[in-house]
This record gives structure tokens, C-alpha cells and sequence, in this order.
């Protein structure tokens, strides 16, 4: 085996997910698994009259239906729909007719725009306030997402923007909050590699210590609005 060949080889057993086994990461897992069961049934029990007043503010804001779903990338690549309040104008999915070529260049740099017109006026408030994200209980009690992990992303999303590193990605379950999203969010981009980076230390150092910081970080973040677009 040529030099060259070596370095690839050993390039790509870097970018492998590691293999987390033994008794110590299975009780995490199950206590993680246990948490989000509790919390999020316990959520939408308590919280049931909040997503009837949102769904009939979204429904009546334009007459569009009160919820998208969005196709994502679950652990190990299964294919997930993440439900989300809508936010944005009716058909507004259909990016290449509503969008300028500019923006739809702007668009598959970070896969999000800023100051998008496609968003209405209820929905920047969803969105600022981080509403537009409470349908995401129903898929962390379903078992799609965990309360906290990396941002779910789109197919095409994790080949562009993670190449080598999808695999090691998808190794753990999505989650509503994550590490990226607790450190700025928008203001860490994928142009600049730091997104890349904060999801895939998550990736490599998940434990029920981070979990905790991600999840009281998230919760001040939140109330400062910070990153949120």
C-alpha cells in the first residue's frame, strides 16, 4: 500500500463513527430514552390547549394547513417527518419558482435564508419565539427524535455538508435541541465549518452531562432569542 493510499485509509477511519458499546452507555441510552418518553408525554398532556390556539392562529393566518412536515434523515438514515407549525406562505416548498437564482444559491449554502419572504408575520413570531418547533414533542414521544442531539437535516444536506462525515452524523438519534443550536445557531454557519464541527462533538462526546448543559443553555438561549432567524 502506497503512502498516499495509507493517509486516505487512515482519513477515513477518523471520519468513522466510533463504536460506543458496554453497560455504562447503555444505561445512558435507556435513560435518554426514558426522559424523552416521560417529558414529551408529559408536555403534550399538559400543553394540549396550546397547540389547538397555534393550529387555529396558523389555519386561519392564510387558510394554508396548520402544520408541514419535513422530510429528514433519522438515526442510521432512516427516513423521518418532522412536523413543525407552518411558518412560512403556502407552497413555499417550491423553491426554484419562488425563489431568485441568487437566493436559491444562498439557499443550498446553509439550507435557511435570512429575511426569507416566504415566512409570514405569525411565522416570524413562531419562529422567533421557537413555537414553530412544538410539533417536535410528538416525534421525540414517537421515538423519531430525541430531546437533544444533532439538527435532523435532509438527505442532500448531510452529502454536501458532512461528505465523509454522514455516516458518523447519523449515528446517533436527531434530536429538537442540540449543541449547535445551543452555541449561536445561525450565527454558526456551514460555510464557516463551525456547524459541522459543534454537531460532531456532540456526536463524539453525547453523555448525560451534555445533555443537561445543552438542554439549560438551549432554555437561556431561548429567552434571549439568541441566533433564532
Amino acid at each position: 500500500m502506497s503512502d498516499e493510499e495509507s493517509d486516505r485509509q487512515m482519513r477515513k477511519t477518523e471520519r468513522a463513527p466510533r463504536k460506543r458499546s458496554g453497560f455504562r452507555y447503555g444505561c445512558y441510552l435507556f435513560v435518554k430514552r426514558a426522559f424523552d418518553l416521560i417529558s414529551s408525554g408529559l408536555f403534550l398532556l399538559i400543553f394540549c390547549w396550546l397547540y389547538l390556539i397555534l393550529a387555529v392562529a396558523v389555519r386561519c393566518n392564510d387558510g394554508g394547513p396548520a402544520f408541514y412536515k419535513h422530510k429528514r434523515l433519522g438515526k442510521n438514515g432512516k427516513v423521518i417527518y418532522v412536523p413543525k407549525f407552518r411558518s412560512m406562505k403556502k407552497n413555499a416548498d417550491k423553491l426554484e419558482d419562488i425563489l431568485t437564482p441568487e437566493e436559491y444559491r444562498n439557499y443550498l449554502e446553509e439550507y435557511k435564508l435570512d429575511n426569507d419572504t416566504r415566512v409570514t408575520k405569525l411565522g416570524k413570531f413562531l419562529r422567533k419565539t421557537s413555537l414553530d418547533e412544538l410539533p417536535n414533542i410528538w416525534s421525540i414521544f414517537k421515538g423519531d427524535l430525541s430531546v437533544v442531539g444533532p439538527r435532523p437535516v435532509m438527505e442532500e444536506e448531510a452529502r454536501s455538508k458532512y461528505g465523509d462525515d454522514m455516516q458518523k452524523l447519523l449515528s446517533v438519534k436527531p434530536g429538537m435541541i442540540g449543541w449547535w443550536a445551543a452555541n449561536g445557531r445561525s450565527n454558526c454557519t456551514y460555510a464557516s465549518g463551525e456547524r459541522q464541527k459543534l454537531e460532531l462533538y456532540y456526536v463524539d462526546h453525547c453523555s448525560l452531562g451534555l445533555d443537561i448543559k445543552i438542554f439549560f443553555k438551549t432554555i437561556v438561549g431561548v429567552l434571549k432569542r439568541d441566533g433564532a432567524k
